[in-house]
């Protein structure tokens, strides 16, 4: 790893979730010769209710690239080209595969998690990992991930 740091994200719009439908609202595909490491993410929403029901959150890795808006990786560090690829606000499902995380948070608030150096979760060469979530009523959220590789 070159220690290249880069992020993604909804890049300042809101995707909508659908009642009690999962859908992957951010991803990033590795570079087929290069690992990744995650070092943080988290995910916002703009839930009206106080007595709404929890969505549920999960940062898991998924088999297949299913179809989603391209996403422009940005570089923190200004070192080198980012080499992987991101999308978000998924039409079509990728194939789920390990859960890796699962959450439930109130769509009034928002979840972060910013790992420790040695404790990042790691992407292997030409893998995948998203952030999939099921909101129980209409809500829309942001969200943003931010790797090194």
């Amino acid at each position: 790893m070159a220690g290249n740091r880069f992020k993604i994200s909804s890049e300042g719009t809101a995707i909508a979730l659908a009642a009690a439908t999962a859908k992957t609202v951010l991803g990033v595909n590795a570079p087929s010769n290069i690992r990744l490491k995650l070092k943080r993410w988290g995910i916002y929403f703009d839930g009206a209710s106080a007595t709404a029901v929890p969505v549920i959150v999960q940062l898991l890795r998924h088999s297949t690239a299913g179809t989603a808006t391209a996403v422009t990786p940005r570089n923190v560090n200004q070192t080198e080209t980012v080499q992987s690829t991101a999308g978000k606000n998924y039409t079509v499902e990728p194939t789920a595969g390990d859960i890796l995380e699962n959450k439930e948070v109130h769509p009034q608030q928002g979840y972060e998690t910013i790992y420790p150096e040695g404790a990042e979760i790691q992407v292997a060469g030409g893998g995948r990992l998203s952030i999939k979530a099921t909101a129980p009523a209409i809500v829309n959220c942001v969200v943003e991930m931010e790797f090194e590789e």
